[in-house]
């Protein structure tokens, strides 16, 4: 199959307030939390930035591009349909004895531009006895993410489909320094080279934040409210059947607001570890799911 549609380019929103009973909480506890929450919800001194720059938009498509390029690339060749994870051999050791191996992308150079930031991160796995036909039917399988991927996706369904293009909602959980809970839509698309090989894109196409949710008043806030935490992601599988196993690879390109001037000491390594964590849960998560 190697029907990969393209997704439509829509506006993707990010709406966010985060609320807090009692801002006392942030005195009375750590004061480098207390620069990290005002920092996150736009309190410190930059300004909340509610849609990423035409500038940086441009920036990330082209990032993307080159990247899908690559990505086309390998896919093309089972002998190069996986990027080496650390060195070839040692690596796939190291894989199959069950370690992950995760990779910082993220260029040193051009990171942030235009009051925005790319995040790219790349993992890979080893699922003993997992075959690619298991791989795909965990993955389109969007009633049971709940259960796989809890407690970060909350519900999950499929919005439309035509063959192995289709289009999927999430209702997402984030809990790191201040708890986020987003609605968001993506257009997928699932291909093989072979009966060996498979491989899917996922592109973002709309992520919205939800004030009080669960609530009777639960809604999405609107667009002056929003702070920017994300404004794009792209997630991209790469999936190989071989040595009584399937060797998985995920890389995932996000764009948030940039960091504010003066408190990259405090912000830098949450917001570096957040893609980092969600990456590795998403490995964890699917390798558990492909044993059950």
């Amino acid at each position: 199959m190697h029907c990969l549609c393209e997704p439509a380019r829509s506006k993707v929103q990010f709406m966010t307030q985060p609320r807090f009973s009692d801002w006392r909480e942030l005195s009375a506890g750590n004061g480098i939390r207390a620069v990290l929450i005002l920092a996150l919800i736009g309190l410190g001194p930059r300004p909340v930035v509610a849609e990423p720059a035409p500038a940086a938009v441009s920036t990330f498509n082209s990032y993307v591009q080159e990247l899908e390029e690559r990505l086309a690339q390998q896919h093309r060749s089972q002998n190069s349909f996986l990027a080496p994870a650390a060195s070839a051999v040692q690596g796939e050791i190291r894989l199959r004895s069950g370690e992950l191996i995760v990779e910082n992308l993220t260029p040193s150079t051009g990171e942030v531009f235009s009051g925005a930031m790319l995040h790219h991160w790349r993992g890979t796995a080893f699922a003993p006895g997992a075959k690619v036909a298991d791989f795909e039917r965990v993955m389109k399988d969007f009633s049971a993410y709940p259960q796989h991927f809890s407690p970060q996706v909350l519900r999950a369904k499929v919005l439309g489909r035509q063959g192995n293009c289709l289009q999927a909602a999430m209702r997402v959980r984030q809990q790191h320094v201040l708890t986020v809970v987003m609605d968001t839509t993506y257009d997928i698309a699932f291909a093989q080279l072979d009966a060996q090989h498979g491989y899917s894109i996922s592109r973002s196409t709309q992520i919205s934040e939800i004030d009080s949710p669960g609530a009777a008043a639960e809604h999405a806030l609107n667009a002056s409210q929003e702070h920017g935490f994300l404004w794009r992601l792209n997630t991209y599988w790469s999936y190989e059947e071989r040595d009584g196993g399937l060797y998985m690879q995920i890389e995932t390109i996000s764009l948030t607001r940039s960091i504010p001037t003066g408190l990259g000491w405090a912000v830098r390594p949450f917001v570096e570890s957040v893609p980092r964590e969600s990456l590795e849960f998403t490995l964890r998560s699917t390798c558990n799911a492909l044993r059950k």
